[in-house]
């Protein structure tokens, strides 16, 4: 790793944005990375020493110094439980097991979605970031379900946009803790960075706007199984509303799972599956669904619910 700094005025664009933010903005680093710096003391404001949540000043003079990483690259690491749903000479749908990130990342040393792809002997877009090339959309590391991958760079334009534009349709199911009251119904409540942790989201009145549609499926003693239309696509969106709700889905500690429920479902990880995504087909222009069954350790945790 190498050292590098830039300083530089600050634009009146970035007035009252948090630090962290305002770096990735100006040098295009993820937040985290940003957060980083931050936390390394390598941000100053007019001399002071900032913190990643303090807020720029337009005018201010910033000086930032970073150590530079090795680029991120796509390893291939086979995943034999990641299977392939549909697959054409345009796209191709997975149901991506827990544990396999949707794209390399710094820090993660496990598999990845593009990762398994080529292992597997597939090729993918090479649109985008090289670490994300073909990646249009993402499923957390502990999220089992469907993910949509391009293989054409026509694909890859065509569902970044549908993406961006809101125009595909993706239904979640989830275990939550309680009962949600009323049982069916919208969470709108923004969503922006944890102000105190640089891995988790909260609802935050400056944070971007989301919006949560549920409904009550089943419901047992202590949780119940929800089905989730996500009208936007914020990272953690469904674990953070169902959280603020004080229904928070079952095994994820991150967001305040109760361990005991957690230990009696037997699951390492959150009750939450991608379980069908819809939308336009980049070559045929049809309207196009798919399914994916529940992961075997979501099934597991849902049958001893049952009583089964």
């Amino acid at each position: 790793m190498t050292a590098q700094s830039r300083s530089l005025p600050l634009p009146d664009g970035l007035e009252g944005v948090r630090v962290d933010a305002g770096l990735a903005k100006l040098f295009g680093f993820s937040r985290s990375f940003a957060a980083e710096i931050c936390e390394q003391d390598g941000v100053t404001l007019d001399g002071a020493v900032a913190g990643k949540s303090d807020r720029l000043r337009a005018g201010s003079w910033i000086e930032v110094t970073w150590q530079s990483k090795e680029p991120v690259r796509i390893i291939p690491i086979a995943v034999p439980d990641l299977t392939i749903v549909h697959d054409d000479d345009s796209i191709i749908v997975i149901n991506k097991p827990a544990g396999v990130a949707a794209h390399p990342s710094v820090g993660w040393t496990g598999p990845t979605v593009p990762g398994a792809l080529a292992a597997a002997g597939y090729r993918i877009a090479t649109s985008g970031a090289a670490e994300r090339a073909g990646i249009v959309h993402r499923l957390d590391v502990g999220t089992s379900g469907l993910m949509v991958v391009a293989k054409s760079e026509t694909a890859y334009t065509a569902l970044k946009r549908a993406f961006h534009d809101r125009e595909v349709e993706k239904i979640y199911h989830a275990v939550v803790q309680g009962h949600p009251d009323p049982l069916a119904g919208t969470i709108e409540a923004p969503i922006g960075r944890h102000p105190s942790s640089a891995w988790k989201f909260a609802v935050m009145s400056d944070g971007k706007h989301a919006v949560t549609h549920y409904e009550t499926l089943e419901a047992f003693p202590s949780a119940s199984l929800l089905e989730i239309h996500l009208e936007t696509g914020r990272t953690h969106q469904i674990r953070v509303h169902m959280a603020a709700q004080r229904h928070p889905c079952v095994g994820d500690a991150m967001y305040g799972a109760d361990p005991s429920i957690t230990a009696r479902l037997g699951l390492g990880r959150q009750w939450l599956h991608a379980t069908q995504l819809a939308f336009t087909h980049p070559d045929s222009h049809e309207w196009v669904t798919f399914n994916a069954p529940y992961a075997p350790d979501l099934a597991h945790g849902l049958s001893v619910l049952r009583g089964d």
